[in-house]
């Protein structure tokens, strides 16, 4: 068989192709099928948090801010760690965005608080001087769509087997348990104890009784949404 190659060098060299193929993808597609699992400390949304992620796409935040910090020194110095696969495994879409107008907001839950976010969003300027990013004071009155987000976990658990209702290990050793309601009415429940919690630390004292009277402000939503990015 070798002596037969050895006098075909056009078949010699596609039985090489193929070797060098085949072992390339022994070696490499189970390292892929590694990377793209949820890394320890990424859970599941949340359904409020699913809601604030809806109102930052209807808004088009990432037309102007990424979620991906790429392995460069310069980035992970201003950022933190690099981004990981496996750390959008229960994003979908992805928003990993092709434009910096403004930062990056992979990790801005590690550094940015409730009530920054609630005065960055109501006049950044004031925040942030020099801040071309527009107010956004209608999140403050409009309420977030929590039914829809419920949807979409119903959907992505039954379709993907997302955790809901689970043990999710911890970077420090702990677990997280994201809940899932298992109608409407149990899901808005768990959202409103949610953006309870959120306007806890808020000083707009509308969005506060908007809260107290069962509705959820499309602001408390996205800082929820913002809040789980770490």
């Amino acid at each position: 068989m070798f002596h037969w190659l050895e006098k075909h060098p056009f078949f010699f060299a596609v039985g090489v192709f193929v070797t060098i193929a085949f072992a390339g993808l022994i070696e490499i597609l189970p390292n892929f099928a590694q990377a793209s699992r949820p890394v320890i400390g990424t859970a599941p949304y949340s359904t409020l948090e699913l809601a604030g992620r809806h109102v930052y796409i209807k808004n088009s935040c990432n037309a102007c801010h990424s979620q991906l910090v790429r392995p460069f020194k310069s980035e992970t110095d201003r950022y933190g760690h690099y981004s990981l696969s496996g750390e959008y495994a229960y994003d979908r879409p992805f928003l990993w965005g092709s434009k910096r107008t403004g930062p990056d907001l992979m990790r801005v839950g590690n550094y940015r608080t409730t009530d920054w976010h609630e005065n960055h969003m109501k006049d950044p300027a004031s925040v942030v001087p020099g801040s071309i990013m527009p107010a956004y004071k209608w999140m403050f009155t409009n309420n977030a769509d929590v039914d829809t987000a419920y949807a979409e976990q119903l959907t992505v658990a039954n379709a993907f087997s997302v955790p809901y209702n689970e043990p999710v290990p911890m970077k420090d050793g702990s677990t997280k348990i994201v809940k899932m309601g298992k109608n409407l009415a149990e899901a808005r429940a768990l959202a409103l104890a949610e953006a309870k919690e959120i306007v806890a630390d808020m000083k707009d004292q509308d969005v506060k009784d908007a809260v107290a009277r069962g509705e959820i402000p499309e602001i408390v939503a996205i800082i929820a949404y913002m809040n789980s990015l770490k």
